[in-house]
């Protein structure tokens, strides 16, 4: 099953993003094959990341969770809360590489 994730950020703890920010970009890479894509969401290129959208492929939402909670932004308390939807793709067989 395919997941869309909405992460929102602590904004007040900016400084986790930068002190953690290797080991996530490691854990990601680790998780790659159910982690299909992933990146911070910003109103503006310049501005600070007010969250993260992730695409997840997972065999039910409780995987997804366990999953969220080995990610150093989640340990370290960057992240506020986390929106975990099921994703229906409208061309299931249309693969779009990003």
């Amino acid at each position: 099953m395919l997941f869309i994730l909405l992460f929102h950020d602590h904004q007040d703890k900016l400084a986790i993003r930068q002190q953690h920010m290797a080991a996530h970009l490691d854990w990601l890479s680790q998780h790659q094959q159910q982690i299909r894509v992933a990146g911070s969401l910003r109103t503006e290129p310049e501005q600070a990341p007010l969250g993260a959208c992730w695409i997840v492929e997972a065999d039910s939402k409780s995987a997804v969770s366990a999953l969220i909670a080995t990610d150093p932004f989640w340990q370290h308390g960057l992240r506020a809360s986390v929106e975990i939807l099921h994703w229906s793709k409208a061309f299931p067989d249309q693969y779009i590489p990003v």
